[in-house]
């Protein structure tokens, strides 16, 4: 009897260790952990689902199943059961389908310019041994935003507010880091000019050259660069006062190695073509509205947006613009593709396979950031940064993440 009842523990114990090493390390177990809490289609898509044994099922009639390949019929937002085998429930997942998003794919390089809101401290200096601004308690990446209750927006208002004093105590107010605060500055007299100074280098404006990464045919609004433009010193982000999105021409191009990021040299600022406005500089790129229509030339009818939860690793491709041909289309491998909650830049790492772009940048440089992702016919994201070490690879941001900023900026206006 004893010997029975140690074979039959000795059997549930064996069992036990089979399922656990199931659970952890089969195809299936690993799959079904790969799969999102909720799962997001567009309307008619249907995506293959790498569920192992496990089969998902659900009572709405809206969702289809069908060897391996999940369809939405139409707009939903259900439960899904997964089962093992098609017979055990070992899970839930939600699914939720809405009508297709369509955007124009960018690639397009284009000129940024945008003007402060405010006026950027950079750096102090001495005026007559000492600095007013570091007295004051200025720092490096402080926004100087008014002076004696009068707006400060450029370099020019700064310095003729601040000779105009001459010597009197200045009420200043800046912000640091969102934190609005006020100081009182007193300028010093610099010999060499003869005028009063505050011992500061200032930066009311900078430029430079991106990609577009796409434009909206429904409301007119555009998202170009993924990533924030920053103070080249600082590196805070620049806040935006006014700035154009211009047309740009890429004149040269230095190649990427390893530890030094390569570079496109465009040409936008002595024949302005001024494409649209920047309303928005974001940690995702910048945003605003284009005069005119923007069409692609490869994909003149457009492309659907792709969630997260589509993006696999694998091939996909990238639009981008590195020489006066215009806008080409490059293979790349997504070699990561991270399950985000919230926005951030860093959503998917990039390789570049091309031959063509390996060999004319290295892979990713400076100017290609905005560059758009597409994979299985669908705009899944952005370039937003290279890879120093290795030029060949690079982030991605999610597209829907850079709509979700877009969207969030109209519900402030």
């Amino acid at each position: 009897m004893n010997g029975k009842r140690n074979w039959i523990r000795k059997s549930a114990g064996c069992a036990l260790l089979l399922l656990t090493g199931w659970m952890l390390f089969s195809p299936t177990a690993q799959a079904l952990r790969a799969l999102p809490d909720t799962y997001r289609l567009t309307v008619g898509q249907a995506y293959a689902l790498d569920t192992g044994v496990a089969v998902l099922s659900s009572q709405d009639e809206r969702l289809e199943w069908k060897e391996n390949t999940l369809r939405a019929k139409e707009q939903v937002d259900a439960e899904v059961t997964v089962n093992l085998l098609g017979l055990f429930p070992i899970g839930r997942m939600r699914v939720t389908a809405g009508e297709e998003t369509r955007l124009m794919p960018g690639g397009a390089a284009v000129g940024v310019a945008l003007a402060t809101q405010g006026v950027l401290v950079v750096g102090t200096s001495d005026v007559a041994g000492k600095s007013p601004a570091q007295s004051a308690g200025l720092r490096a990446g402080d926004v100087i935003e008014g002076i004696n209750g009068q707006s400060v927006n450029t370099s020019k208002e700064l310095t003729d507010l601040v000779a105009s004093s001459k010597g009197a105590p200045l009420n200043l107010t800046f912000n640091r880091n969102g934190d609005r605060r006020t100081v009182t500055l007193t300028p010093s007299l610099d010999s060499a000019s003869g005028a009063y100074r505050m011992g500061a280098w200032v930066r009311d404006s900078t430029a430079g050259v991106g990609t577009l990464s796409y434009y909206s045919p429904d409301d007119g609004t555009y998202g170009a660069l993924g990533h924030a433009i920053n103070d080249a010193d600082t590196g805070n982000l620049l806040p935006v006062r006014m700035g154009s999105l211009m047309q740009a021409e890429i004149v040269d191009v230095r190649r990427g190695r390893k530890g030094t990021p390569g570079e496109l040299r465009g040409s936008f600022l002595k024949d302005q073509v001024i494409l649209g406005d920047i309303e928005e500089n974001t940690n995702l790129g910048v945003f605003g509205k284009m005069d005119a229509p923007y069409v692609n030339p490869l994909y003149p009818d457009g492309l659907p947006i792709g969630y997260q939860e589509t993006v696999k690793t694998g091939p996909a491709t990238i639009l981008s613009t590195i020489d006066g041909e215009g806008i080409k289309e490059y293979t790349v491998e997504i070699t990561q593709a991270t399950r985000q909650m919230s926005p951030a830049p860093k959503s998917m790492v990039i390789k570049v396979t091309d031959p063509r772009l390996l060999a004319a940048t290295g892979g990713i440089v400076q100017g290609m950031s905005g560059s758009p992702i597409l994979q299985n016919g669908r705009i899944v994201g952005a370039v937003t940064h290279v890879f120093v070490d290795d030029p060949t690879q690079g982030y991605g941001v999610y597209i829907e993440w850079m709509l979700s900023t877009a969207e969030k900026m109209d519900e402030a206006a």
